[in-house]
């Protein structure tokens, strides 16, 4: 993790010069003008870019090149998904300056990746997201960037600043890791906005904050501590992070208990996990929470168990996946008072000062809705902004929509919930038209609920 202001000139020349990728041999001619003047486009504080004139920005277009990643996509998405394609642009990849090397991406081990697209046809507004998870910068190129590109919408994504099961290893004091999240996606958006007055000769007239899970803690975070830099978000699932409590490591450990057998029924509603969820426990046993609640542990409590130092526990995918059996008794409330201050500084307070909407599933499995939304909407009607925001929960919604394929009969995407957001979002920021009220949106009975979504009902 390292923060730089910059590199010398002769090196930000050399490591930030047009280098293109081998492209398409429709991109390479450039007789329609997309391709013009690519070579001059310049990302402030990048150590290192790639620029290449695509005809085709999203997933549809960019499927077998190097542009994006649908194995860093899988799972977030319902197979049956439609999404948009035809949208000729620029893309730029590149990296800021960082001293961790957990991403991969194109052989280049080195964090704070980013990806900025630019379609040719732009409508004046830039929407800037960071990977949800432990995934990467091309993360949610399906759910959220083909959708906004094709809206005319410039893009940009970020790793974070660090990624992976062992991202906790970054840093040097507890905290660390996550604060750069927050940190990144600050120096992204204003790196973005200069990158999009460059290519389009002026500065964005709106930007958008959003994001998934991990990425929807960063819109929370960012309407919370820079309202200057954007002009509302939309909140897919944030993650929630409070000092004293609830945050996933007051509500996980009840789940490892009932993985390893000491914990039942009771004890998982009593930490927030819904009723009617019960069918969802068993995967989320093996694929989510005993590896994310030694990871987090081992993020701002790395003295509990030595012996267990998160997913480094594990040597094989079925080790760095399965609990720590001493996070079965972890208790967060009775942790030194040196965690809860690693906790309290990426704590959110609900003091947001732009226009936010979330979305939640009350059949989220790993973050349950009880513990997470519902606490976060009262924090925001607490710091008196409850004007500026919209929650709604999201019947039949789980964590990732990928699991709509296996229970069709029970679950239901968030995908076209969360574009009607945006779209409700952009009405309320641009045009004074307000969303509904809060409430509970009910799966539909029949219908095409992988497509479309009232946020009336």
């Amino acid at each position: 993790m390292r923060l730089s202001r910059g590199v010398p000139l002769l090196a930000a020349a050399l490591l930030t010069g047009a280098v293109t990728w081998p492209v398409p041999a429709a991109a390479a001619a450039g007789t329609d003008g997309h391709c013009v003047r690519q070579d001059r486009l310049r990302v402030p504080g990048a150590a290192y870019q790639q620029t290449a004139c695509l005809p085709d920005l999203t997933t549809t277009g960019l499927a077998g090149t190097p542009y994006t990643d649908p194995a860093d996509q899988a799972g977030l998405t319902a197979r049956a998904t439609r999404t948009p394609s035809g949208v000729p642009g620029v893309q730029i990849d590149g990296y800021f300056p960082d001293s961790s090397h957990f991403n991969t991406t194109h052989g280049r081990p080195h964090d704070a990746q980013f990806v900025i697209r630019l379609p040719d046809r732009w409508n004046g507004g830039l929407v800037v997201t960071g990977a949800p998870g432990t995934r990467r910068q091309y993360a949610t190129d399906k759910a959220i960037s083909d959708q906004v590109l094709a809206r005319g919408y410039a893009y940009a994504a970020t790793d974070k600043g660090n990624n992976s099961a062992d991202f906790y290893r970054d840093g040097t004091r507890p905290g660390d890791a996550v604060a750069e999240w927050n940190t990144r996606t600050t120096q992204l958006t204003r790196a973005a906005q200069r990158a999009v007055a460059q290519r389009y000769g002026r500065a964005p007239r709106r930007t958008y904050m959003t994001g998934i899970s991990n990425g929807g803690y960063l819109t929370r975070w960012q309407l919370e501590h820079h309202p200057e830099l954007y002009d509302g978000g939309v909140d897919w699932e944030g993650t929630l992070w409070t000092a004293d409590g609830p945050n996933l490591l007051t509500s996980l450990p009840t789940a490892v208990a009932r993985t390893l057998g000491s914990a039942g029924d009771d004890a998982m509603y009593a930490a927030g996990f819904a009723r009617g969820s019960e069918f969802l426990w068993p995967y989320h046993e093996q694929a989510y929470w005993g590896v994310t609640q030694k990871t987090y542990r081992a993020e701002f409590d790395p003295a509990y168990d030595p012996a267990c130092p998160g997913a480094s526990a594990g040597s094989t995918t079925q080790q760095i996946l399965a609990p720590c059996a001493s996070d079965a008794a972890y208790d967060y409330a009775a942790r030194p008072a040196s965690v809860h201050r690693a906790v309290a500084r990426v704590a959110l307070t609900g003091r947001i000062g732009k226009p936010l909407i979330t979305l939640q599933g009350d059949l989220d499995t790993l973050l349950p809705v009880a513990a997470d939304s519902d606490v976060y909407a009262r924090m925001v009607d607490a710091s008196g902004r409850g004007g500026l925001h919209r929650y709604y929960r999201i019947e039949g919604g789980t964590h990732v929509d990928g699991l709509y394929d296996t229970y069709p009969d029970r679950l239901r995407p968030i995908l076209p919930c969360y574009r009607t957001a945006f779209d409700a979002l952009v009405a309320w920021v641009e045009h004074g038209l307000r969303p509904p009220a809060d409430r509970t949106v009910g799966r539909p009975a029949s219908g095409d609920v992988v497509d479309s979504c009232s946020l009336q009902q």
